[in-house]
């Protein structure tokens, strides 16, 4: 599998881009901005994208998936429990004093174990409550790689101090569906460095 990891916008997402060696298709994770970046590795890789899933709606997760998909016409999913988020779209922006970007309702929402699949890759969706109502982890068992969004990082967890936010609900997100993950598995956070679920369940301070 084709996986690049591009730190995009302001506050340097974590995008993922995914894609099968053989069919070229492809899932865009997280374009929260850079989309011309985006677009040139896809183009590099011969990739189409057949979806856009976002972790989460905060800003710098999602600002450029409508972008994204006008260029590619993929459809873009997100949890529909962060449909409060879209709303408040230009609060957002006043946080990091940006234009309010173009959001949209998904195209399909992100239940708990709903499957992301493109020809060549399958993922499933864990919904991880706590950072936000509808933050959701993309698995994808067969490489064992988790794209956590921002519930879990390396040496950390994600902030509970913004609209939807709930420190219970994130400790017990991680603890009930990604510490039950075998240990070797990667973990490519939010924003930062890559980690493993083993490194974090034995030396991440707040998981203790």
């Amino acid at each position: 599998m084709i996986h690049e990891v591009i730190p995009v916008g302001p506050l340097q997402c974590n995008c993922s881009i995914l894609g099968d060696e053989t069919s070229r298709e492809a899932i865009v994770v997280d374009p929260g901005d850079d989309i011309a970046r985006i677009m040139a590795l896809l183009a590099r890789h011969n990739l189409t994208v057949k979806q856009i899933v976002i972790t989460h709606a905060h800003i710098d997760h999602i600002a450029g998936a409508h972008r994204l998909k006008q260029l590619t016409g993929a459809p873009i999913l997100y949890n529909q429990n962060d449909l409060p988020l879209v709303k408040m779209m230009d609060v957002q922006a006043g946080w990091l004093g940006m234009p309010t970007p173009t959001v949209h309702a998904p195209d399909d929402t992100l239940d708990d174990g709903k499957l992301i699949t493109v020809t060549g890759i399958i993922g499933s969706i864990l919904h991880t409550p706590g950072h936000t109502e509808g933050s959701v982890c993309l698995y994808l068992p067969d490489q064992t790689l988790l794209l956590a969004g921002d519930t879990l990082f390396a040496g950390s967890v994600g902030r509970t101090d913004l609209p939807g936010g709930d420190t219970r609900k994130l400790l017990a997100s991680i603890h009930d569906r990604l510490l039950t993950l075998p240990d070797e598995v990667t973990v490519i956070p939010g924003h930062g460095p890559r980690t493993t679920i083993g490194a974090e369940r034995i030396s991440n301070p707040f998981l203790q």
